[in-house]
């Protein structure tokens, strides 16, 4: 269901705890997908060791934070991944984590399938290979398949599928629906934000208008999907959709990376939106004392958006997709489905856009099958 007014306005006040809390495990990734968010690939010789990471596992439950994402890079790759996983389970914090399902053979299924408070999500970004693989590298539609049928095997139950919406693949919706039926999975979709590498490719890759009022409407007619707080942007066009329909970004959601740093949300990996790290005060300290945000928790200031009518239903939109583009938090999201981001963009004629840091991506070309 949509949240309502009432309850949109308590989240933008932020809450004692975030309802949904991402956690990268590693930028360690055996793919090297175009969009990544992160510029996962390599190793970061700082992450958070075994034993931190339990620590940090620890406070979550104290906090009484009842399920955490957790993500990389690919989280599978850390050797030290089915510990915390089960720690977390132990300490009754549910663990919903995000895979290319390289790492997902028949022994890990059976063994995922074992563990209770577990969800899974296998990426894929395009209803074919050719599609898929043009994003996320050769023979990762495969691996990921495979994966899925593992699962499928081992009776996990329901996982998700989830696909990063592009230009390439949104007239594929049904495709995924009927692939997602074919598992007895659930379908997530995400939006894809500038953030990460996508910096260099979300220009040629971000769906065009007609494409994304075609991605409204059938998402209107399937409230079963999942999206998360993917596209309340587009709430502009009518009905909100299903979902957060705000940015909860320092209010109700935000990340913590390898090395313990936290960012406002999973797409503003900059030290502009880095609020503290939990190896020097705890994550609790950092989300009730930052600077950043309690800033983030003030009311928010319109902006450009203040004479349009529809403000209230898409609150301005993403402010990741904001900062990556070049744009100001006050402008309108460089999607607006008016046109008015396009026109910002246009005015203020930038010309180097921020980005992500630190930079993790591989210098050289990765198989899927590299541990």
């Amino acid at each position: 269901m949509a949240v309502d007014v009432s309850l949109r306005d308590r989240f933008e006040r932020g809450l004692a705890a975030p309802i949904c809390l991402t956690w990268e495990l590693t930028y360690a990734c055996n793919l090297a997908c175009t969009h990544c968010l992160s510029s996962s690939g390599r190793r970061d010789p700082n992450e958070l060791s075994t034993d931190e990471a339990k620590a940090l596992i620890d406070e979550i439950a104290a906090m009484q934070i009842f399920y955490v994402n957790i993500g990389g890079g690919e989280p599978m790759i850390r050797r030290d991944f089915f510990e915390l996983v089960e720690h977390a389970v132990a300490r009754r914090v549910g663990v919903k984590f995000s895979t290319n399902g390289t790492r997902i053979d028949r022994a890990a299924a059976t063994r995922l399938a074992a563990t209770d408070y577990l969800d899974i999500q296998i990426s894929i970004d395009g209803a074919d290979a050719a599609t898929s693989d043009a994003i996320r590298g050769a023979g990762s539609y495969d691996a990921a398949r495979r994966a899925m049928d593992h699962l499928q095997a081992a009776r996990f139950g329901p996982f998700k599928i989830s696909v990063v919406m592009t230009r390439d693949n949104v007239g594929q919706l049904d495709e995924f629906e009927r692939l997602a039926q074919h598992y007895g999975a659930q379908l997530r979709l995400t939006r894809l934000r500038p953030s990460g590498r996508a910096v260099e490719t979300w220009e040629a890759l971000h769906p065009t208008p007609e494409q994304s009022r075609q991605l409204y409407r059938w998402l209107k007619d399937r409230p079963e999907v999942l999206t998360g707080d993917s596209f309340f942007h587009l709430s502009a066009l009518g009905e909100s959709l299903e979902g957060l329909n705000l940015c909860g970004a320092g209010r109700v959601v935000c990340l913590i990376d390898p090395v313990g740093d936290v960012y406002a949300c999973p797409f503003v990996i900059h030290d502009e939106f880095r609020a503290g790290n939990v190896r020097e005060a705890g994550f609790a300290d950092v989300w009730t004392t930052s600077e950043l945000f309690t800033s983030l928790r003030e009311p928010g200031n319109p902006g450009a958006c203040a004479s349009c009518g529809s403000y209230d239903a898409c609150r301005g939109g993403c402010m990741a997709a904001k900062f990556f583009t070049g744009l100001e938090r006050s402008d309108p999201d460089p999607e607006c489905v008016f046109g008015h981001g396009e026109a910002a963009l246009a005015a203020k004629q930038v010309l180097l856009r921020p980005r992500s840091f630190p930079d993790h991506s591989r210098r050289v070309a990765v198989s899927i099958a590299s541990r």
